[in-house]
């Protein structure tokens, strides 16, 4: 019965279910490869666990020069440029921006995912409800893709999914318990504070608990600078991580105003934090695991340690496999464990499509993965590569009318190919070198110059892969005779260590910050990144078109389409954010 409410269909080529940051990339790969997109959100806004109802830092790979890079670093950038005092609700409003201002993606907020529909094995829509609207959404797609996080169209569609923890004899991984068990980690709400010149009080509501430093084993909270997080005021990985949230949530928020009231009324705690003050309280708790669906393969502990070199690796990781304690801010033990892993490590194609059911994707922490496995590859920066990946090979899906796996079984190579080209690394691979490019004579004074045609994005290892050259100094492509260009791509250096710099600057360069000190610095464009550029073309009597002339570039990524017949293109960099030279890796026509 539907109450006499309004029913809206919308008929696209692509749906996502979640608006995290992989459910975001998931959609705009998808839009910006020409698919028609349905993005359906239960939340007023985009990010997740990114955004400002949650708040939490995107964390990625560990090491030198192994940052994300392609559509999250996009909107880090982005963020950097224009939100250099981190404020969440300019943040909240680059990541609405993205998917709201492209024409090929249909954006459903306020939309909880109710219902979908199934013929001959696969899904024919999907229904949600719109609290905004009073309005039932129904999609029509070819292909869906779960990035739910909790994974709701499983119990939906009756795809196979796992929850909890394998025993360590079934996969042989040695960090799992003896057991299998229904435990996962827990979830989180966050707290922020701010540092100010006059002291401040605090009065905790009765209701909240109260904490001696005898009760904070490996938790005492440290206001000495912006490091402190709060993330180990967890709870629920004990109960269950979808069903009992309502109620972990109230709990939650007696153990955050208790830890706040430790922080400002402690005997000990006192006197040092009298000028910090309560910022904001999250109220919507953040989680870590609950439902992973069943693909094709379900990557392992083993796989990561082995640093997951598969022929379909589409995405990688490279954070420790960090196990919360399911007790979580209950246990008496440390809240974590980190068991290393390597740094990258692959994540295959074949864990981002369900064994079940032919056109359902999924990316988040929510892939075919073991709970060891998943314990390393949930975090933020990982789940926007994994986003990217399923987006684009949705898109090729949908050209080719074909299935998840038929892009697997026949497009691979293109898969992968697409992905490097919009700058989304894949380690041990390397990106296939337009012919007009590789052909041309190479033109510059730089010595390491023919690194721009390598096929190689990044520093990898002891080998920089990229060319330094001076200001106002061109980088030619000179060609034997007259040729059609059509494009042209360039990748500058946006610094992938800046969050490994010196504790103080990796801080202030953060994409978003939890505690503010007093007075703390704005954040800011990398310095290696160009800023002014010119694109000329030669024709072949010697006269010059200006093809592009960029002042305020601040991506890594720069990607154009251009027009004209010339006997050679070059590209002279004019100034950059701060650095003396501009440094890129990656200067192509096609």
């Amino acid at each position: 019965m539907d109450h006499g409410f309004k029913t809206v269909t919308h008929d696209v080529d692509f749906c996502v279910v979640g608006g995290g940051l992989s459910g975001l990339c998931a959609a705009v790969s998808a839009a910006r490869h020409g698919a028609k997109v349905a993005l359906m959100q239960e939340r007023p806004m985009l990010g997740g666990n990114a955004s400002s109802e949650v708040r939490m830092w995107v964390c990625g790979a560990h090491g030198k020069n192994n940052q994300e890079t392609g559509l999250v670093e996009e909107l880090m950038l982005e963020n950097l440029y224009r939100n250099p005092s981190r404020n969440y609700s300019i943040w909240d409003g680059i990541m609405y921006e993205m998917a709201a201002y492209n024409d090929n993606i249909t954006l459903l907020l306020n939309c909880s995912c109710t219902d979908c529909t199934m013929e001959n094995g696969r899904i024919a829509s999907v229904k949600g409800w719109q609290m905004t609207t009073q309005t039932w959404q129904v999609v029509k797609a070819k292909l869906f893709a779960d990035c739910s996080g909790d994974s709701v169209l499983a119990p939906l569609t009756g795809a196979r999914f796992r929850m909890g923890r394998e025993a360590r004899e079934e996969f042989g991984e040695d960090i799992a318990p003896e057991a299998a068990d229904k435990k996962t980690m827990g979830m989180s709400c966050m707290i922020q504070a701010r540092e100010e010149n006059r002291p401040s009080t605090f009065i905790p509501p009765k209701w909240a608990h109260h904490y001696t430093k005898e009760d904070l084993p490996y938790r005492v909270p440290d206001m000495s600078g912006v490091g402190e997080n709060f993330w180990y005021l967890e709870l629920g990985g004990e109960f269950d991580s979808i069903g009992d949230t309502e109620w972990l949530r109230d709990e939650l928020l007696r153990v955050a105003y208790g830890i706040w009231d430790f922080v400002k009324n402690d005997p000990e705690q006192k006197e040092k934090n009298k000028y910090w003050k309560l910022d904001w309280m999250g109220i919507l708790p953040g989680k870590r695991e609950s439902r992973r669906y069943i693909g094709d393969y379900i990557m392992t502990q083993n796989d990561v340690r082995a640093e997951g070199r598969f022929e379909d690796l589409v995405a990688y990781g490279g954070w420790s496999m960090d196990d919360h304690h399911p007790g979580g801010f209950r246990a008496p033990e440390r809240p974590t464990i980190f068991h290393p892993a390597p740094s990258p490590y692959g994540i295959p194609y074949r864990s981002m499509y369900s064994a079940d059911v032919e056109n359902l994707m999924f990316a988040g922490r929510n892939i075919s993965v073991t709970h060891t496995a998943m314990s390393s590859t949930r975090v933020m920066a990982t789940c926007a590569t994994i986003g990217q990946a399923v987006g684009t090979a949705a898109a090729i899906a949908v050209r080719e009318n074909t299935t998840p796996r038929g892009v697997y079984e026949r497009h691979l190579h293109e898969l992968k190919q697409t992905l490097m080209e919009d700058d989304s690394y894949l380690p041990f691979n390397r990106r296939d070198i337009p012919a007009l490019t590789k052909n041309a004579r190479l033109e510059c004074a730089a010595p390491d110059a023919e690194n721009l045609r390598n096929g190689l994005d990044r520093p990898i290892g002891e080998d920089d892969n990229g060319a330094t050259v001076a200001l106002n100094d061109a980088i030619s492509y000179v060609f034997d005779q007259p040729q059609a260009v059509s494009h042209v791509r360039i990748i500058f250096d946006s610094d992938l260590n800046r969050t490994t710099l010196p504790e103080c600057e990796a801080r202030r360069n953060r994409n978003m910050l939890h505690n503010r000190p007093l007075n703390w610095p704005d954040g800011y464009v990398p310095k290696t990144v160009t800023k002014s550029f010119r694109i000329e073309g030669v024709r072949a009597d010697g006269t010059v078109d200006v093809l592009i002339d960029e002042h305020e570039n601040h991506q890594r990524l720069y990607a154009r389409d251009v027009s004209g017949e010339y006997t050679a293109v070059r590209l002279i960099p004019t100034e950059t954010w701060g650095a003396e030279k501009c440094h890129l890796f990656s200067f192509d026509v096609r």
